[in-house]
């Protein structure tokens, strides 16, 4: 019997390009998306904003040294957060899920940025009965820490708790911990993977 159910945040709950998040905070200060990649991607700065490392304020602070340009506070939030498109599609299961009383857990390799973008854009974390978020656990997935705490809120045994994510590799982390996981392609196939397990959504 599934008690809790995990969900990942990127192209689970809402699709994202880097790419575009890239092109939109290379725009505030003349640089191209390329450069800003190297910059922030590349250079493994975005993953320190994702493990905590860094407040919104530092990050700000940091991205106007790193480009020598003085860029606005909410400019930037917004050019480096408004990559996301809702999955609609998967908002129906999350309340069915609900009604039915199982409890959902966002497992979510974020900055605390996107999560408050996400949030205050969309109605769907609200849905979400706890966080185990990247910024929050100092760790990022494939990341032992992260997965601890995501143990931690599922309030039930591990076989009791069935966990999707776009990424194979953390799906067999979650598996090894003796998680019910599977990858994520798209919301019919989620929908397969739960009436495998008896669950009609």
């Amino acid at each position: 019997m599934i008690r809790t159910f995990l969900f990942d945040m990127g192209n689970v709950l809402a699709f994202f390009s880097h790419d575009r998040m890239c092109e939109q905070m290379g725009a505030l200060c003349g640089r191209t998306r390329e450069e800003i990649q190297a910059l922030l991607i590349d250079s493994g700065k975005q993953w320190e904003f994702e493990r905590g490392q860094l407040s919104a304020e530092e990050f700000h602070q940091w991205f106007e040294e790193a480009t020598g340009q003085s860029v606005s506070y909410p400019d930037l939030v917004r050019a480096a957060s408004d990559i996301f498109e809702l999955n609609a599609s998967i908002v129906p299961v999350l309340d069915t899920l609900k009604d039915r009383g199982h409890r959902l857990v966002l497992l979510s390799n974020t900055c605390i940025s996107h999560f408050e973008f996400i949030w205050n854009e969309y109605e769907v974390l609200q849905r979400f009965d706890d966080f185990a978020t990247s910024y929050k656990a100092g760790a990022i997935k494939p990341e032992r820490p992260i997965f601890d705490l995501a143990l931690s809120k599922i309030q039930c045994a591990p076989e009791e708790a069935f966990y999707t994510d776009d990424i194979a590799d953390y799906v067999n982390v979650a598996r090894g911990l003796g998680i019910q996981a599977e990858v994520f392609t798209d919301t019919p196939t989620l929908i397969q993977h739960l009436a495998a397990r008896d669950i009609q959504v």
